[in-house]
């Protein structure tokens, strides 16, 4: 165990953390924050802030050195860094969990490869692999980067039966992809899993997500599906959780499929953003949870005080001014959670707030109005 009154380590520098660090100090941790660009979220509120490239050896050795056990808050960090720091101190998630998410083709080989459902696809490293997967996967379909894509990044959906194969791989950049079937989908739902070493596993409840333009837009709590279906998906990422060999906190993204079954998306091994909700809805937070995961505590209970949606606030919102956030202040179930970035562009993640209510229908209706109003 990594008793509180230690220091956590956290490589990368934005809003995830940031709360993480903030959970840290509640249990009494000290934080230290690995992030190539000075002035980041989380520095902010840290110890130590190491501003240095990911390759950097001294400074790696300097996060070493200040920490006693180090973490990360997104998958982009270089195996070559997590390996490095694997050999001088604890790290979790294990960096072979790291390497898996971070890359759609070895994510998606890992799922097929432990019979959990995703949709069909196939590697793509030329305009005649591209021709060969569309003949056998079919349209629509989407090819998507191999790695570091996110919030629709790197992604491109292909809907025609006879498309310009041609032109769509000139576009795409020519570079290794994965193609995946079209998942006819009637909801995306996520489920975030906490393990630790002495072999607890737990889940927060089942979110339900809406996206727009491929970036998370509102997640309602609990998801409004039936309870069988919730115990699936719980049940199904203790089961990655399991496979993967799990220290940390994982997110799951899933497909409800027009069938009732399910499918997985994506797999992220850090907090997520659409377990925000448990912060001012849980008796135990994510970012508490993946602290008390990744030292050595007892997990804590996920309980759900109360339905609540979460609603993303981007950088659009600062568009020719600075929102009022005055109504949303004024409001007795909704809470503001602004992230410290310098700096507002569209599409960015600025900040979130969440709204509680009676029932998931009551607390998404009055987060819409909310939303207006900025």
């Amino acid at each position: 165990m990594i008793a509180p009154g230690s220091t956590i380590g956290i490589l990368g520098g934005g809003q995830l953390g940031r709360m993480t660090g903030q959970a840290a100090r509640s249990l009494g941790y000290g934080f230290v924050v690995y992030e190539p660009q000075d002035r980041c979220p989380a520095g902010h509120v840290a110890d130590l802030e190491i501003n240095s490239k990911y390759s950097d050896q001294s400074a790696l050795d300097l996060l070493a050195k200040s920490s006693d056990v180090v973490t990360y808050e997104f998958e982009n960090v270089p195996s070559e860094a997590t390996q490095e720091l694997k050999e001088k101190i604890a790290l979790h998630p294990r960096p072979e969990i790291l390497h898996i998410c971070q890359n759609r083709e070895r994510e998606k080989n890992f799922l097929r490869d432990n019979g959990i459902p995703c949709a069909p696809f196939a590697i793509i490293d030329s305009l005649e692999d591209l021709e060969k997967a569309l003949a056998e996967i079919g349209t629509p379909s989407v090819l998507k980067t191999a790695a570091f894509g996110y919030d629709g990044k790197g992604q491109l959906k292909i809907s025609s039966e006879n498309p310009d194969t041609a032109a769509i791989w000139k576009e795409f950049g020519e570079h290794r992809a994965v193609l995946e079937g079209w998942m006819d989908f009637s909801m995306e739902i996520s489920v975030m899993v906490a393990a630790n070493e002495q072999g607890e596993v737990s889940t927060f409840p089942v979110a339900e997500n809406i996206h727009t333009n491929h970036i998370l837009d509102y997640s309602i709590i609990p998801a409004r599906i039936s309870p069988e279906l919730r115990e699936k998906a719980e049940e199904l990422a203790k089961e990655i959780a399991q496979k993967l060999g799990l220290v940390g906190l994982l997110g799951v993204e899933l497909f409800v499929l027009k069938d009732g079954t399910l499918a997985v998306n994506e797999l992220a091994p850090r907090p997520h953003n659409s377990g925000h909700y448990t912060i001012d809805a849980c008796v135990t937070s994510q970012f508490e949870q993946f602290v008390r995961a990744v030292c050595g505590l007892p997990l804590g209970s996920t309980e759900l005080l109360s339905p609540v949606t979460m609603v993303n606030i981007l950088g659009d919102a600062w568009t020719g001014r600075a929102p009022d956030f005055a109504e949303l202040l004024k409001h007795p179930e909704a809470k503001l959670h602004l992230y410290g970035k310098a700096q507002a562009r569209p599409g960015r993640k600025m900040g979130h707030f969440c709204v509680l209510g009676e029932t998931a229908d009551a607390s998404y209706e009055k987060a819409k109005e909310l939303k207006a109003k900025l």
